[in-house]
């Protein structure tokens, strides 16, 4: 059996890692590089860094400190955000980043999917979607930070995605995002049962029971969080323990 990888995420903002809930409120939580550090020293078994205003600022991804990250790590690191041609994922890849995390960009072009996958690999490709369950009970695709609608329905998308050559599907629910009330498992073991490649379930993480539930009702590969671990209110070496305990298989 595959173990469970527990993977915090930094999301970035003006070079310092913020939270908010829903996608909005942020706060700050914190120096990026030291939160990596600690997270590598902890026993994570990788590390997201999102830059979640590249894409709506139009700007480049902050290359500099995604190569000052690296440094201090020994585990797989994710970057994403404002990533839109095969020369950023070149460039990020030479600062330390070991896969690739694209959103909105390949919405706008599913065919840089394609290219990415073919020059780097699926496995350095992660496809990170935000999506948000309306009245109508669809789950309804968002770019730009969660800013702007799209025609796509995540089931559709994610299938797209991976037709294309995503290795690995980042899902985060906007709608549990930083309400601490648990994961979308629902919809993360829909999602399971109709795609191949790994799933890391983002959005909703409060207790150590919610990353059980997520486990064993849906089966991901991974559950990423950012508050419980920031604000140091699930310490990665208690949660494995208790993982373990409950028959789940960790590193």
């Amino acid at each position: 059996m595959l173990a469970k990888r527990i993977i915090p995420c930094l999301d970035i903002k003006n070079g310092r890692t913020v939270k908010g809930i829903n996608f909005e409120g942020l706060r700050d939580a914190g120096d990026p590089i030291e939160l990596a550090r600690r997270y590598s020293q902890a026993g994570a078994d990788e590390l997201v860094f999102l830059d979640i205003t590249a894409t709506h600022e139009k700007r480049q991804i902050l290359g500099k400190l995604v190569d000052k990250i690296a440094q201090v790590l020994d585990i797989p690191f994710t970057v994403g955000g404002g990533i839109k041609s095969l020369e950023d994922v070149e460039m990020l890849l030479q600062s330390g980043a070991d896969k690739i995390a694209i959103n909105s960009a390949a919405i706008r072009q599913p065919k840089l999917i394609e290219d990415l996958a073919k020059q780097f690999g699926s496995q350095c490709i992660v496809l990170a979607v935000d999506a948000k369950q309306n009245e109508a009970n669809e789950w309804k695709v968002y770019l730009s930070g969660g800013r702007v609608e799209t025609d796509w329905y995540l089931e559709d998308w994610v299938k797209r995605g991976q037709d294309l050559g995503a290795g690995e599907l980042l899902f985060t629910s906007m709608n549990h995002d930083g309400t601490k009330e648990g994961f979308a498992v629902e919809m993360l073991a829909k999602l399971n049962q109709q795609l191949s490649i790994p799933i890391i379930a983002s959005g909703g993480a409060g207790k150590k029971e919610d990353f059980r539930e997520v486990f064993q009702e849906s089966d991901v590969s991974a559950a990423l969080a950012a508050s419980v671990f920031h604000y140091g209110e699930i310490p990665i070496p208690d949660l494995k323990n208790y993982l373990s305990k409950h028959q789940i298989c960790v590193r």
